[in-house]
């Protein structure tokens, strides 16, 4: 009996050091998941937001303002600070054959707990699309 409480003794602390070691570990772990994680909704959010503004811009009748708006509607939804919208032509008239619509984000006005891991990094998302314009 004595013996066994001679080890628990010796043991006294350890779970302590073990955690002090594994913690930083695991928090950094986790903290860079969540930055991923936040990385992956922005970027799959801006290349829809490119596409639905193109989209939106394709139709007769419609702005390169109303595109933009529909963008930055997508972005605001998941939160996204400082994104670019840039719709090409500027001025969408009848013998527009394309559009491109490009939304940039930046990472570094993005991130959920700290932009360390994406702190330089920028989404960039393109969509081209024709219009559906008649020719005469």
């Amino acid at each position: 009996m004595t013996n066994r409480k001679s080890q628990r003794i010796l043991r006294t602390g350890a779970a302590a050091v073990e955690f002090a070691i594994v913690a930083p570990i695991f928090f950094i772990f986790v903290l860079g998941s969540l930055e991923f994680g936040r990385l992956n909704v922005i970027r799959h959010t801006a290349d829809q937001a490119a596409y639905e503004a193109a989209r939106h811009a394709m139709v007769p009748g419609a702005t390169a303002a109303e595109a933009r708006t529909k963008a930055n509607r997508m972005l605001r939804f998941v939160g996204a600070r400082g994104a670019r919208v840039d719709v090409q032509p500027a001025v969408l008239g009848p013998d527009v054959d394309e559009i491109t619509v490009t939304v940039d984000v930046p990472m570094n006005q993005n991130g959920w707990v700290t932009p360390r891991f994406t702190r330089n990094s920028t989404i960039h998302a393109v969509s081209r699309l024709k219009t559906e314009r008649a020719q005469e």
